[in-house]
């Protein structure tokens, strides 16, 4: 049952009080400064990011409305732009998840935004909740394969004890008051006007900063778009089916994948229906660990390695291999694929995840949409339910009706979707951009989740944060991207198959 909650039904703390609340607050609240305050954060020692970078804090309320009690300290980190004197309006990162800590990736978003550094800042703040500002984890101590294939009540078990664990009012994390949140740390770093990069859950935090504090946006980039009104995880087993579906195609077009491994939609489909029917008890080999276990191998788990596959090609392209085997309960390599992105999820915030989706999308799903959307997919609801069963004791923030509306804007907006994105495809950015008087919604074919991850979509994002402008935008490059060819054999593609499925 949710809670009650005074989230998004009362006006917000007023600018005044929010500087206050700022560490070094005298000269953050001084409205005429217009000079960058970068000296109020401090170099970054080897444990906090890049030691060429800065690091600091900006302390708010947890309830920003009472602004009395807990208190949140956002960390902060920026890469200082290269150039001698730098555009006064930086790039603020906005990470994915929901749960995601921003700050924690800062090695790894100079690499992308490198072009961008030369002239301006990048800011990371970790959103309350994860990484370093009061972060709602929810991790195991285990390093077992037998958690992966753990049933609902021991998951909802551990995510209760961890509830019970939090120094924070769980309701109190939803992303309307995490972009004022943000507001504070653009005025308590002397930026007056920012250009925002959100990508996956990133892109709704942008959109409702945009909404909240529009009068401080220069431009925007949306990389596969989350709206507000996507009512995860309703389309999910939709999306995920028209990924896959998309991806079997173009094995059938190559003809190496489609003479080592055809009819793989029927075969994915069948083994997935037998996961169902009798889960298969086998031994498995821990790829980290080397550990032999033996476990149960379900159609939930199958579903989930072959969805998380999807969100790149190259990952994809091994799909077909991996199914292959498993038909003959060989599942050592979808469980490799499995834990290949297990780092990644240690800069998970499972806690914040579910406080964003439960109060903002679950509670707007009713069952018979979740059956009919599911019906046609392969996935079904292998996808859904845990997410389903953990908001169902969660508690939950209350949001504003119209938070769900579209947002409608001239700034301008670079709007991002990867053609076999299997999470967040092209019809969620047409479903944004309509609204957008200055958008522009380029779609990459044969791109999976992360557009700006590719070269064609890297040049174009730095491109369009130097103009400020979709107009003129060169996107030409995206008629040149092709999907890696298909792996046939453990070492790899077949090589006559060159650079990939023709378009």
């Amino acid at each position: 049952m949710a809670t009650k909650s005074l989230i998004g039904t009362i006006p917000r703390k007023s600018g005044l009080a929010a500087c206050l609340l700022l560490t070094f607050a005298a000269a953050a609240c001084n409205p005429t400064e217009s000079r960058r305050s970068l000296d109020r954060l401090h170099p970054c020692s080897s444990s906090e990011g890049p030691t060429d970078a800065l690091c600091g804090t900006v302390t708010v309320f947890e309830n920003r409305h009472t602004a009395i009690g807990r208190q949140i300290r956002l960390w902060v980190v920026v890469l200082p732009s290269l150039a001698s004197t730098a555009s006064d309006d930086p790039l603020f990162f906005l990470a994915g998840g929901p749960g995601q800590a921003a700050a924690q990736l800062a090695s790894q978003i100079r690499g992308v935004f490198r072009q961008v550094q030369r002239t301006r800042d990048i800011v990371l703040v970790d959103q309350r909740g994860t990484g370093k500002s009061n972060p709602l984890n929810c991790r195991s101590s285990a390093s077992s394969l037998r958690e992966m294939t753990e049933g609902s009540t021991a998951a909802l078990a551990r995510l209760r004890r961890c509830l019970e664990g939090y120094d924070a009012d769980v309701r109190l994390y939803t992303t309307d008051i995490a972009m004022d949140d943000l507001d504070d740390v653009r005025a308590f770093l002397g930026y007056d006007r920012i250009n925002l990069y959100g990508g996956s859950y990133g892109t709704r935090a942008a959109l409702v900063y945009l909404r909240q504090h529009g009068e401080h946006v220069r431009s925007i980039v949306l990389d596969g778009v989350a709206p507000t009104d996507m009512r995860l995880p309703l389309f999910t087993a939709r999306d995920a089916q028209h990924a896959l579906d998309k991806a079997l195609v173009d094995c059938e077009a190559e003809a190496a994948c489609s003479q080592t491994f055809p009819q793989m939609a029927s075969r994915i489909r069948n083994l997935i229906t037998s996961l169902d029917r009798k889960p298969r008890h086998v031994r498995i080999v821990h790829p980290r660990t080397g550990i032999a276990e033996e476990i149960d191998v379900d159609a939930r788990l199958v579903s989930s390695v072959i969805f998380s596959a999807l969100y790149s090609p190259l990952t994809a392209s091994i799909v077909p291999a991996l199914v292959d085997r498993a038909e003959k309960d060989d599942f050592q390599g979808l469980f490799a694929l499995a834990l290949a992105s297990e780092d990644a999820g240690e800069n998970m915030s499972i806690g914040m995840q579910l406080s964003v989706l439960c109060s903002e999308d679950a509670s707007r799903v009713s069952p018979a949409e979740l059956a009919h959307q599911t019906s046609k997919s392969v996935f079904g609801a292998h996808l859904i339910g845990s997410q389903l069963d953990a908001c169902a004791m969660w508690p939950k923030g209350a949001v504003n009706a119209d938070y769900y509306h579209p947002v409608k804007s001239d700034v301008p907006v670079l709007v991002l979707s990867g053609e076999v994105d299997p999470v967040t495809p092209p019809v969620w950015g047409e479903s944004v951009v309509r609204h957008l008087s200055h958008g522009k919604h380029v779609i990459v074919p044969s791109t999976g989740h992360g557009v700006v991850m590719t070269p064609c979509g890297n040049r174009v994002v730095a491109d369009f944060i130097e103009r400020g402008s979709v107009d003129g935008l060169d996107t030409d490059c995206v008629g040149d991207v092709r999907r890696p060819p298909f792996f046939v054999t453990p070492a790899g593609p077949d090589p006559a198959e060159g650079d990939g499925v023709p378009k």
